[in-house]
């Protein structure tokens, strides 16, 4: 893994990807690189402009890209029932959930969750599930879902999801993150039980410059920190290009392992690919099928196929 590039990505002619939020930043560079080695890619994206505009980008940088433009947004159900549904392939080689948002002033999703939980974690979880058969009938899919260091601030509090008692914006960002990487610990779980042949790994950026984290203060019209913010960004964030380095490890690479947790080298912050500290409430088998049976309820996606 050491000094693992975008160079070592192994073919992915005839393979099928989605990576969600693929119009800039992480999602962006997943999708180029995975193209540029020959995958049919889908750019699952909130805004049709956006969206449009990056796959006219993409195939200015990797000509004779395969890459197409579907409507997701995640914090609508709806969207993300759509997207399954109409789903044209009959397989999917790779789910990248790279979609999310970072520490934003309290709102809920269409569906009335509070927004990062309801993003990051719940919409994942229903496209995940609505699009388990083409996985399920594609040997050697991948899931990759992307969680963050910061998941060590909080733990998930399972009678309190939504943050209804109480909202701080960097808590329900750390617990969202939790949960991605206990979705991901019991996917893996039940994957495992049903002896699939798909891996659910997880992967984070590190500090990498993408426009995440300016969201916040930008909404609430915050313009010196987000000034700040953009400084910090440029001075000590990571390109995205090197960000995405583990997102694309973790979708590509033949040693990944179910239930792994890849991110940058150095103080999780930097550098290339390589096995990242995760908390230890993040592999407790007792949260992940609470978190799970709850994620079910609240969004009525059902895994019937992992039924344990």
């Amino acid at each position: 893994m050491s000094g693992w590039t975008a160079h070592d990505i192994p073919d992915q002619s005839g393979r099928v990807a989605v990576v969600t939020g693929a119009n800039s930043g992480i999602g962006y560079a997943t999708a180029r690189e995975l193209a540029r080695k020959g995958a049919q890619v889908v750019l699952a994206c909130r805004s049709e402009a956006r969206g449009t505009a990056a796959g006219v980008r993409l195939v200015g940088e990797v000509p004779g890209a395969q890459v197409e433009l579907r409507r997701l947004d995640l914090g609508d159900l709806g969207s993300v029932r759509e997207f399954a549904a109409t789903w044209p392939y009959d397989r999917l080689d790779l789910l990248v959930n790279n979609a999310g948002v970072m520490a934003l002033p309290y709102g809920t999703t269409a569906d009335g969750f509070e927004t990062q939980f309801g993003v990051n974690h719940l919409g994942h979880f229903a496209l995940t599930g609505l699009l388990l058969p083409a996985l399920l009938g594609t040997p050697g899919a991948r899931v990759v879902t992307l969680a963050s260091s910061l998941h060590a601030m909080s733990n998930i509090d399972i009678d309190d999801l939504n943050s209804e008692r109480r909202y701080r914006r960097w808590v329900a960002y750390g617990r969202s993150k939790t949960a991605n990487l206990l979705f991901t610990h019991e996917l893996a779980r039940r994957l495992a039980v049903r002896g699939a042949d798909v891996v659910a790994a997880a992967a984070h950026p590190g500090y990498a410059d993408t426009n995440l984290q300016t969201e916040g203060p930008r909404m609430e019209g915050r313009r010196v920190s987000e000034w700040f913010v953009r400084i910090g960004n440029r001075v000590l964030a990571q390109p995205v290009e090197a960000g995405a380095l583990p997102v694309l490890y973790a979708a590509t690479a033949p040693a990944v392992r179910p239930d792994s947790f890849t991110g940058p080298s150095f103080a999780n912050w930097r550098g290339s690919p390589a096995p990242s500290w995760r908390a230890p409430w993040t592999v407790n088998d007792r949260a992940g099928e609470r978190l799970w049976e709850e994620s079910e309820r609240l969004t009525g996606v059902t895994y019937d196929a992992l039924k344990v």
